[in-house]
């Protein structure tokens, strides 16, 4: 076992990709802005062109790397422009006319359009949710398995280990979503998957401020395949994004922390109000989902959902928080919420609330969400 196996996630996450230290030369070095490079001769080299490879996506891609399988020298990352240029370089690298895949009837608002698409290249789509491990029950004759746990969201989960190893058990790949979660709640290749894939834009660098995703696999030859989508379609971030992205995993675990703990304080405060439905957070201990979670989760997110009886008192709820963002995406360091109903892709009520706990003190945010709370029910 390296050493980066043992250290904590604090120490992981502010150490990860760093290069060897040199003097008079940065500990973490500025973005490259290149699109070609020196190239004398026969083509050698890690670099030489900018839709291929990049200095700075590469520290960003060993650092998501040790966080995503400590200690394992044969997990590669390879980063992308969002977190749906990287899901779609999953799906669409591994799959082709004829192939059957399994998704999450209950996962990412754009999945509807995904599976269009899919359906419009000749691949037979199949969906179940995510609760009960329900897609257990259409695994036969599937190529690739999609598994989001926790569920955005609904915030259900499933068991990883067990989906991973009956699709295995069938023939076939397994990718898990792992944006709610970020490595330090959740591995799923310890878990048994060969793909770990996140938008990166959330929680993982945590400032709302850049659009980012990845793909991290061991496997050398399905590696290979997702670099090749990646290059044929162009899907690159930014160095400046890549940079950022790395600044920004120093406070990771910092930020993990606090938030993650605001939002069990808050779903706490929640539990016993008569005024919503359907609370989930899956670090609750009566949560349907938690039992799961605390098998295969290390920490159980910033995310929390719950229910208001009509479009109206959610709207008005909204209006009345002052320390909180309506704003879509999560996991940044302001709390944010919205009513998700308004974008129509999930299927959720009207009053349903999907609130992102972030890093404020959690007396401060938790009186407001209450206070909020009681101003709508006027």
């Amino acid at each position: 076992m390296t050493q980066s196996a043992q250290i904590g996630d604090g120490t992981r996450a502010v150490r990860a990709g760093l290069p060897e230290a040199s003097k008079n030369e940065p500990t973490l070095p500025g973005p490259v802005f290149a699109a070609h490079f020196h190239l004398p001769g026969d083509v050698s080299g890690p670099y030489t062109y900018g839709r291929d490879d990049n200095p700075t996506w590469t520290h960003l891609e060993r650092a998501i790397g040790e966080l995503e399988a400590p200690g394992q020298e044969d997990v590669d990352t390879l980063v992308f422009a969002s977190g749906m240029a990287a899901i779609s370089a999953v799906l669409f690298s591994q799959l082709k006319a004829g192939d059957v895949v399994v998704l999450p009837s209950d996962g990412y608002q754009v999945f509807p359009l995904v599976r269009e698409q899919l359906t419009a290249f000749g691949i037979e789509v199949r969906t179940a949710p995510t609760g009960g491990d329900a897609q257990l029950d259409v695994l036969d004759g599937a190529k690739l398995l999609w598994i989001e746990t926790p569920s955005n969201p609904g915030l259900d989960v499933c068991d990883v280990r067990r989906l991973a190893e009956a699709a295995h058990a069938r023939g076939a790949l397994v990718a898990v979503d792992n944006t709610l979660a970020t490595p330090l709640g959740q591995r799923p290749l310890e878990l048994g998957a060969d793909f770990s894939v996140a938008s990166g834009t959330k929680q993982l660098t945590g400032h709302g401020d850049l659009l980012l995703g990845y793909v991290t696999c061991r496997d050398a030859e399905l590696t290979a395949s997702v670099r090749g989508w990646r290059k044929i379609v162009g899907a690159i971030p930014g160095p400046m994004e890549a940079w950022l992205a790395h600044r920004s995993l120093a406070t990771l675990q910092l930020r993990a922390e606090r938030q993650n703990a605001n939002a069990l304080a808050l779903a706490l405060a929640l539990r016993d109000r008569d005024d919503i439905e359907g609370l989930r957070y899956p670090g609750l201990p009566d949560d349907p989902s938690h039992k799961i979670a605390a098998q295969q989760m290390r920490r159980f997110g910033c995310v929390v959902s719950f229910t208001l009886p009509t479009r109206a008192r959610a709207e008005r709820f909204m209006e009345a928080l002052t320390l909180v963002d309506d704003a879509t995406s999560f996991g940044g360091v302001r709390s944010t919420a919205e009513r998700r109903r308004r974008w129509g892709g999930d299927d959720v009520s009207e009053g349903f609330i999907r609130f992102s706990a972030g890093a404020e003190d959690p007396d401060d945010l938790v009186a407001d969400v209450l206070h909020a709370l009681d101003e709508a029910a006027v």
